[in-house]
């Protein structure tokens, strides 16, 4: 059987590879089992991939609100636009998560011209200067200009010191954060020229998914118990991550959701933090 990817490409499917996805849910071997004879039995030739997916967050979705959750992680990143504005903000959450102190949206002089750093990233010594690019399209990936861009911008803002955090500093380094993928060539070249690259499955050890189920990080726009709507009244907030939901009591008074909602709401959102996956 043939499924077609969103480049139009046709490939062999893989049932491995949906059951594996299917386990980075958090469901476990017998449940997975049973969500992947659910999809099986609805499978042709030439399905999409985007098809493919409907079936699995469904079928995770009937076993427990949290699995289709987390399985949608790719998904609720690109909900954190349409111009990655939210993306940013919690890129700078996620820095946070790591005992750095960040902010957003900074514009400052450089040697030749000025610049905006979309994050500004600060512990001990280091102050990073991060560059996020946010991608709406599924396969999206970075090609090497990019980063070649970026090193320019880089060295023009390097060798000065900045005010941030309450003390003077210089940038000492440059990261590339995506939700998308990095082609080789773009990889290849941050080796090279030491650009810190962050994307949805790069570095392999330490991409962003990894960190996102290793710190439980996951954004509001995860929870399938919520409304586009609802989401996006969390997101103009400042209620970026689904930690937020359980840490503030208040934190989802703003959508005035009547009681049995609530609980489905808290219930999903108190398993996706409770939940940690298990090391690959």
């Amino acid at each position: 059987m043939l499924v077609k990817k969103y480049s139009g490409e046709l490939v062999p499917f893989n049932s491995d590879s949906l059951r594996h996805s299917l386990t980075r849910s958090g469901a476990n071997n017998e449940q997975v089992e049973k969500v992947y004879t659910q999809i099986k039995e609805k499978l042709f030739d030439g399905i999409s991939t985007r098809e493919l997916y409907q079936l699995a967050f469904e079928a995770l979705k009937s076993q427990r609100n949290s699995f289709a959750a987390r399985y949608s992680l790719k998904k609720a990143l690109r909900e954190l636009g349409p111009e990655g504005f939210y993306f940013e903000k919690w890129i700078a959450r996620l820095f946070q998560e790591y005992g750095f102190e960040s902010t957003t949206g900074q514009t400052i002089q450089g040697h030749a011209v000025s610049h905006e750093i979309d994050v500004v990233a600060s512990k001990g010594n280091e102050m990073l200067a991060i560059e996020c690019k946010f991608r709406n399209d599924i396969d999206a990936k970075i090609s090497v200009t990019t980063p070649m861009y970026f090193l320019s911008r880089f060295k023009d803002i390097s060798d000065i010191s900045y005010h941030f955090f309450g003390q003077n500093k210089k940038f000492t380094q440059g990261w590339l954060v995506t939700n998308a993928y990095l082609t080789s060539d773009s990889k290849d070249f941050g080796k090279y020229y030491n650009v810190n690259f962050l994307s949805w499955d790069y570095p392999i050890d330490n991409s962003i998914k990894k960190r996102v189920d290793k710190a439980v990080f996951y954004p509001v726009t995860c929870l399938t118990t919520l409304t586009d709507v609802e989401e996006k009244t969390l997101l103009q907030n400042q209620i970026i991550l689904v930690k937020d939901i359980i840490n503030n009591k208040e934190a989802l008074k703003s959508l005035k959701l009547d009681s049995e909602k609530l609980r489905l709401v808290l219930e999903e959102a108190r398993e996706l933090i409770d939940y940690k996956l298990e090391e690959e």
